[in-house]
């Protein structure tokens, strides 16, 4: 998708799901036992495919309860292009427009990790040559690497991320130099924020590294971070009104988060999820990091055009108007 096509756009989704920390529950419906072979299932209802997942299923029967099996870790280890093509392409399909990529699980060994990063990169551009992937990693060198392989000639790049930690703003001339798009997080030099006034305060800090090295204010994605409500009852509200300050001070900057961190340990997550997104949205988020597949994000973009003509940040529903014509 060009440039052009994103800024069109009523809402920027990133798909989440190419990352190796991802986990599927042992008894969840999508594990298999097939005579003592533990499968992870995947395709459509009329061609099911199966990842063999065996070196990830407990041993122990009373363990299967509480035991989680990273079938993406175990897909990239196994080198299964089949698997990756699908988790890419029903991203795709489901209306990802950035897709994310983090190898951080398959090694503690740089130049291990450095190596599972150019893989999967060039990997995912074979499969989807259009797509832009986002080169997600805890570790600036990983990153620098899978830039590095990227193929600049089928899509533009993203870096996910950069925050004020040690070594972590080298990356904005890094990204100028690339011309990647760059995810900027309300991290701060000593850790986490501790409400809104922290997360403004970092990113705003930020802004002003990336107005010296010029870095397109379209390219840059601003991200508050999202914490569980259930280990802290305020970081809902501290995210939202953060997001309300920053599209007020940047009112042309992305903004987005990992909006499903909201609901962790809690019952019925889709409920709060999709409660925090449509928030988020109203608060100023225009774009998401989501599972497209478990999240279908045409609601929400539906809603986010519906919103702004609402609240009449759209003169005469113009862009409301041209979005239901394009969906006829």
């Amino acid at each position: 998708m060009s440039e052009l096509d994103l800024k069109k756009l009523g809402l920027i989704v990133i798909g989440e799901n190419i990352n190796t920390t991802r986990n599927l529950r042992a008894n969840g419906p999508r594990i298999l036992l097939d005579n003592g072979t533990a499968f992870v299932t995947y395709g459509t209802a009329g061609s099911v495919s199966r990842l063999d997942v065996s070196a990830s299923y407990p041993d122990d029967e009373a363990a299967v309860k509480t035991a989680k099996i990273p079938h993406v870790a175990e897909a990239v280890a196994q080198k299964n292009l089949d698997y990756i093509r699908w988790l890419i392409e029903s991203q795709v399909q489901a209306g990802a427009h950035i897709i994310d990529l983090c190898v951080d699980a398959m090694s503690t060994e740089p130049e291990e990790r450095h190596e599972w990063m150019r893989w999967i990169v060039t990997t995912a551009q074979s499969i989807s040559p259009d797509t832009i992937f986002s080169i997600d990693s805890s570790d600036s060198v990983t990153i620098i690497a899978g830039i590095e392989a990227y193929d600049t000639s089928k899509s533009r790049p993203a870096i996910n991320s950069i925050n004020l930690e040690e070594g972590r703003t080298a990356l904005i001339p890094f990204a100028k130099q690339h011309n990647a798009i760059l995810f900027a997080n309300a991290s701060g030099e000593d850790g986490m924020p501790q409400d809104d006034n922290e997360r403004v305060e970092n990113l705003v800090t930020l802004m002003d590294l990336m107005d010296k090295d010029q870095i397109p204010m379209a390219d840059r994605y601003l991200d508050p971070l999202v914490f569980p409500i259930g280990a802290g009852p305020e970081f809902g509200k501290h995210y939202i009104m953060a997001v309300r300050k920053l599209r007020t001070m940047y009112p042309e900057v992305r903004i987005f988060g990992g909006h499903s961190n909201v609901s962790f340990g809690l019952p019925k997550r889709k409920i709060l999820n999709d409660s925090f997104v449509t928030m988020s949205i109203i608060a100023g988020c225009d774009s998401v990091m989501i599972d497209p597949v478990m999240n279908p994000p045409q609601k929400f973009i539906e809603f986010r055009f519906a919103a702004e003509a609402l609240l009449a940040q759209d003169a005469y529903a113009t862009r409301y108007l041209a979005f239901i014509r394009s969906q006829m």
